[in-house]
């Protein structure tokens, strides 16, 4: 990796912490791996997050990892949850491993040839956080059941 590319990573991040700073916002840094470790407490469940510089592919990327696991039984449904909500957002998107019924929410930016500023990454925490906190609690009971996949469709 160049020089070049390591010192834009470290301004990016610099900016990210400025912001998170700037709002009194809680957080663990860590500096040698250009992340950051936080969360926020969400209507329903905890919303805990990762966000993280990437010098090799210039980009800032949100990542929120949901607190539970789909139950094999239901895992078909939320592979067809995860679609209809996608479908519908505007920024960021579920990841969603079948294999192991594990639900991620990412959101990334590319800071290549540009600079991200603060509003930016306040822009994508905000976003971030009340997307997870829209569909954490609808996929986790249809990941037990609780709520079937045709009322999720219908409420969509």
């Amino acid at each position: 990796m160049t020089e070049e590319k390591t010192a834009k990573a470290k301004e990016t991040f610099a900016t990210l912490c400025s912001m998170l700073d700037n709002k009194g916002w809680h957080y663990n840094k860590e500096e040698e791996d250009l992340l950051i470790r936080s969360g926020v407490k969400g209507d329903d469940l905890p919303i805990e997050f990762i966000m993280r510089v990437d010098p090799t592919s210039e980009i800032v990327s949100f990542f929120s990892l949901l607190p539970f696991k789909t139950d094999e039984s239901k895992r078909i449904d939320m592979a067809l949850a995860v679609c209809v909500a996608n479908y519908g957002l505007k920024d960021g998107s579920f990841d969603y491993k079948v294999d192991d019924g594990s639900i991620l929410f990412r959101l990334t930016s590319s800071y290549r040839g540009s600079s991200l500023s603060e509003e930016l990454f306040e822009y994508m925490l905000m976003v971030s956080a009340t997307t997870v906190d829209k569909y954490n609690d609808k996929f986790f009971m249809i990941s037990k059941g609780a709520m079937s996949i045709q009322q999720f469709i219908e409420a969509e």
